[in-house]
């Protein structure tokens, strides 16, 4: 309970000089209403689809006060300068309980991108351990929610992984990525992002995979000869499967484990494939494994052959995943996969017999390739 003081002189005053976090006030609703209806808010967080202006201006202007009256949620305004130089509304945050309490955040449109959330985040933890007594704080976000994942990274959180049936927001369950940073805990990142970064080639692009792309993914995986080699792929594939193979590939990213390129055609952008370094925290830290795909209608043209040899050129690179060696299996049926690990400087060093289950249940024996940095 805060019984000295009422709202909003009960709220205090945070800042690192940058960014500021303070008490909701009336010139706040109009942004903070635009902030509500943005797609990309009503896509990843619980506010009403049909949100009013006067709903907005009850949650600043009476819910977030009653919250901090009876001690539940510590709910504030975010505040930075916009591109005139004026100190602007940006978003909220509110740290909810406690001693172990949990954060929630949204950010206006006109902030995004600048790291103002990040600011905001490590401001109000750091706020909750030493003056509220707290001493954990747990994230949650909707699985895919990449932007919000990228803030609770960058702010130390432990990433623990995917916790099913975890939220219920407009009648729906939804399975929740999952953090916590505790009391004591740097505010620092505790992996290295394995930033897919765009590497161009002649005839391909390797880049980032997107949403764009998941209608190619689809028709890649449910391509007999994909299926044939790649074993173990949903059945049916959906453009659901697609859309869990990316938000997996942007989690693996975040823990440091793996490195996923759409390879895109540098014509016109389109999917050709998938090419990932994988394997970044195994055993062998200084190691990674190389696999990829060809869409049907990219084989036979090189353009995979391109595009692994990019990326080994970039896992090897001090500069990029600086990798001191890459391993890379294949089937000893998989004729073009094959040719592809020597084209691209793989040295066949073995084969395991009857190792590779194939799309049809058969086995079949699994070459094994590696490729030392010079």
């Amino acid at each position: 309970m805060t019984d000295e003081l009422p709202w909003p002189l009960c709220v205090p005053v945070l800042t690192d000089g940058e960014v500021t976090l303070r008490a909701h006030t009336p010139d706040d609703v109009d942004d903070l209403h635009t902030m509500s209806t943005d797609p990309e808010t009503l896509r990843w967080t619980s506010v009403p689809l049909d949100q009013p202006r006067e709903g907005s201006e009850d949650f600043a202007l009476r819910q977030i006060p009653a919250w901090w009256a009876d001690g539940s949620n510590a709910g504030f305004a975010i505040e930075a300068l916009d591109d005139d130089g004026r100190p602007r509304f940006a978003g909220n945050v509110d740290l909810r309980g406690g001693p172990v309490a949990s954060i929630g955040y949204a950010l206006a449109p006109w902030a995004r991108g600048r790291g103002v959330m990040r600011r905001a985040v490590d401001l109000v933890v750091q706020w909750g351990f030493a003056e509220r007594g707290v001493e954990a704080v747990h994230w949650s976000a909707h699985v895919g929610n990449e932007t919000s994942l990228r803030v609770a990274h960058a702010c130390g959180f432990e990433l623990l992984g995917t916790t099913p049936a975890s939220l219920h927001e407009r009648g729906r369950v939804l399975d929740a990525w999952t953090a916590v940073i505790r009391f004591g805990d740097a505010p620092t990142p505790r992996t290295r992002w394995a930033e897919p970064v765009v590497l161009e080639g002649e005839r391909v692009r390797l880049r980032p995979l997107r949403e764009g792309d998941l209608l190619r993914v689809v028709q890649a995986c449910t391509d007999p000869v994909t299926r044939q080699w790649v074993d173990g792929l949903p059945d049916p594939y959906t453009l659901a499967s697609a859309a869990d193979f990316l938000a997996d590939s942007v989690w693996h990213a975040a823990t440091g484990e793996k490195a996923t390129w759409a390879i895109a055609d540098a014509d016109d952008d389109e999917l050709a494939g998938l090419v990932s370094v994988m394997g970044l925290r195994g055993l062998d830290p200084t190691s990674g494994e190389v696999g990829y795909w060809a869409h049907p209608d990219a084989r036979g043209r090189g353009l995979v052959t391109e595009a692994v040899t990019l990326a080994v050129r970039h896992a090897l690179d001090p500069a990029g995943l600086d990798r001191r060696r890459l391993t890379l299996h294949a089937a000893a049926g998989n004729a073009p996969s094959n040719a592809i690990a020597v084209r691209t400087g793989f040295e066949r060093v073995g084969t395991e017999r009857q190792a590779e289950r194939l799309g049809d249940g058969r086995y079949d024996d699994l070459h094994a390739y590696d490729l030392l940095r010079a």
